[in-house]
């Protein structure tokens, strides 16, 4: 296929997406126009993502596309919002190969979680550059008024909770960069679909939102955040590693000797909720939690102090050299 121009393009891969859309303005004007719901307010979050630094140059168009709106999305899940809208630059190697074909794909990959998200396209841009590949995503959501999801409303004595497993992500990048050997099929490919694409959380984030005291997501490693919410909120946090949940993949490598328990909880990109909340409303989050059909684990508690503390099955202190991943 011919290489487009920018409106081209715009006509050909983007405007498609938001057929049927009031607010987009067909992305025909200058901005999008948008209402916010009743008794709503607007959360709104930015992320860029640089190949070879968020995600490798081999990775498929579509997951690329995936990968950058979801962790936008667990943003907003983190902080209890509804995802609504996003825009998108895009900055394109000049002398990119197959670029109309990459589009294509990636364009299709938006699709594919527009549905699955309820999410959708609001405006943007292109341009070209030097290199490398760049995507930039702000993101927008919904949310109460009265409530939000914060990294400071944590309080000594609360539990400490994470959901779905951790450590699968760094993983998957690890088996794409042979850094780990010999692991092949169904284990090799959940591995590799955690890191391309990540499940962000907003039912469990929206459902959390009158009960959890403060969270984020996990993006640079479960002790590195977590450190993230000590601080904001003033407090100590103290988890068991055992509780700590990992995928039978990673359990897999650890018992292989490929991996170690603590470098699960510090490796990035998982996308997890990493959330807390008062112990009298225990057995409110799990409820909550199976409402939104996502799967939790009690990890630890609040402490007064400062500074994150991780213990062995015994209850002594475990070194940590690695705390979380700094995407630099």
């Amino acid at each position: 296929m011919k290489k487009l121009g920018e409106f081209e393009r715009i006509a050909h891969y983007f405007s498609p997406l938001v057929a049927g859309q009031s607010d987009a303005l067909g992305l025909a004007d200058d901005a999008a126009i948008v209402s916010p719901p009743p008794g709503m307010r607007m959360a709104v979050t930015a992320d860029a993502l640089v190949a070879g630094v968020h995600f490798l140059e081999s990775d498929p168009a579509d997951r690329v596309a995936r990968k950058a709106l979801r962790v936008n999305i667990s943003d907003l899940a983190a902080m209890g919002a509804d995802p609504y809208g996003y825009t998108i630059t895009l900055a394109l190697p000049s002398g990119m190969e197959n670029a109309e074909a990459w589009l294509e794909a990636f364009a299709s990959g938006q699709r594919s979680d527009h549905l699955t998200f309820g999410i959708r396209l609001l405006g943007g841009d292109s341009v070209s550059t030097p290199g490398p590949l760049t995507i930039s995503v702000t993101a927008f959501g919904w949310i109460p008024e009265d409530r939000a999801l914060l990294r400071s409303g944590a309080r000594a004595g609360d539990d400490i909770f994470v959901s779905g497993t951790i450590g699968d992500s760094g993983l998957g990048l690890a088996v794409l960069r042979s850094e780990i050997a010999d692991i092949e099929g169904p284990d090799r490919g959940y591995l590799v679909d955690r890191y391309q694409l990540p499940e962000p959380r907003p039912m469990l984030g929206r459902a959390l939102l009158r009960v959890a005291s403060a969270a984020l997501d996990v993006s640079d490693g479960l002790v590195q955040d977590l450190g993230h919410i000590a601080k904001a909120s003033g407090v100590a946090a103290n988890i068991a590693l055992p509780r700590v949940p990992v995928s039978a993949a990673a359990a897999a490598l650890v018992r292989s000797g490929k991996s170690e328990p603590v470098n699960l909880i510090a490796s990035g990109d998982d996308y997890e909720l990493l959330f807390t909340a008062p112990k009298e409303a225990r057995e409110a989050v799990l409820e909550r939690a199976e409402e939104a059909g996502v799967p939790i684990c009690r990890i630890g508690k609040i402490l007064p102090g400062r500074g994150v503390y991780v213990v062995d099955e015994v209850g002594n202190e475990v070194a940590i050299e690695r705390r979380g991943y700094t995407h630099a």
